[in-house]
């Protein structure tokens, strides 16, 4: 569809309403399911910006999530998206492209058996790697843009249809143990669309150091069956408000790394100060092709990449996203500008009930 840009705006608020709305009542009906603990309500609304050599693109978007416990083992949890692409068409005609995509990003069951052990069946998010299933979220992730290998080892769609267990396999006072497994099968419709696949993580904490280790791996199981890996390694110092995390992905077609750095500069003047709550962040990145058989949402040719961003931590749950990127590789190279502005919401469906 094709509107000029102030065409968009009552549309925009008109269609964002009534979707709005639908998720408002369809998570009220979720909550019905209530039993014995309050359904909590969380999630996040932002506005993007994206400016290239090609123009600026805007993108709203809203992400509810709700967590739902049916009394003391079983928790019923989803997230949604709701996504307007707001682009500028180019050439002499000028105006702006835009399309709005409605879904669920999960929506799973757990049944908590033991304190080590929980399984989950349902449309859930694909244990492989770190970004996926802890930073994708737009209210956590410190940029604009995802890594550009965070499509390996997801199986395309990014969520598993089927069941999976996880837990905390060995807890001790100096590390912890974490693993995932699952398997999926293959799924052509729109809202729960996934690849039959079977795969898994197991993750180790040292505690007094703060680092994690992690290893993944994952197996596509239709088409051409394909073998993924992968290796993560974080590290968050105690007493600081740094944080190192870095991923490596290798798959049949292609392979990479990023590592990213972010600092909330709490030494001058603590966390709730003016100064303290800005946060340097920087993202190195590189990518390399194996083969060009397969279009896998990696750059067809070897890329480099650096993100070099300044966010701002504001009360209440708020964040201002700023960002410059240059790509490298041989087919030229880009520069983008990113700005952005998250709030981040949490409440209980309704008020606690007091025990009779």
């Amino acid at each position: 569809m094709r509107l000029s840009l102030r065409k968009l705006s009552t549309s925009l608020r008109l269609r964002w309403t009534r979707c709005l709305g639908l998720a408002a009542v369809g998570l009220g009906f979720a909550c019905l399911c209530h039993a014995q603990e309050t359904p909590l309500i969380s999630g996040g609304y932002g506005l993007f910006t994206n400016s290239s050599k090609n123009g600026t693109s805007y993108l709203p978007i809203a992400e509810p999530l709700i967590a739902a416990p049916l009394g003391e083992h079983i928790l019923v949890e989803s997230r949604a998206a709701l996504v307007e692409s707001i682009s500028p068409r180019g050439g002499s005609q000028g105006g702006y492209d835009h399309s709005f995509f409605a879904g669920l990003t999960y929506l799973q069951g757990d049944f908590l058996a033991t304190p080590h052990l929980t399984v989950v069946a349902g449309s859930f998010l694909t244990p492989f790697g770190t970004y996926n299933e802890r930073l994708s979220p737009a209210w956590i992730n410190n940029l604009q843009d995802g890594p550009l290998i965070a499509s390996l080892g997801i199986m395309g769609t990014g969520t598993g249809l089927g069941a999976q267990v996880r837990g905390s396999g060995l807890n001790t006072p100096r590390y912890n143990l974490t693993y995932a497994a699952y398997y999926s099968t293959r799924s052509g419709k729109q809202q729960f669309n996934a690849d039959r696949s079977f795969g898994g993580q197991a993750s180790l904490y040292f505690k007094p150091p703060r680092v994690e280790v992690g290893l993944s791996y994952g197996r596509l199981l239709q088409g051409t069956h394909e073998n993924f890996y992968g290796l993560h390694v974080w590290y968050e110092p105690a007493g600081t408000a740094f944080r190192l995390r870095s991923e490596f992905a290798r798959g049949h077609h292609a392979q990479g790394y990023w590592v990213e750095a972010d600092y909330r500069t709490a030494h001058f003047g603590g966390l709730d100060s003016w100064e303290g709550r800005f946060e340097p962040v920087l993202r190195m990145q590189q990518t390399w092709r194996r083969d060009t058989l397969f279009r896998d949402g990696l750059p067809l040719v070897n890329a480099q990449r650096v993100d070099i961003g300044l966010d701002y931590n504001l009360p209440h749950n708020t964040r201002i996203l700023t960002s410059y990127a240059r790509q490298f590789s041989a087919t030229g190279g880009s520069r983008t500008w990113e700005t952005g502005i998250v709030y981040r919401f949490l409440t209980p469906a309704w008020k606690g009930r007091k025990d009779q």
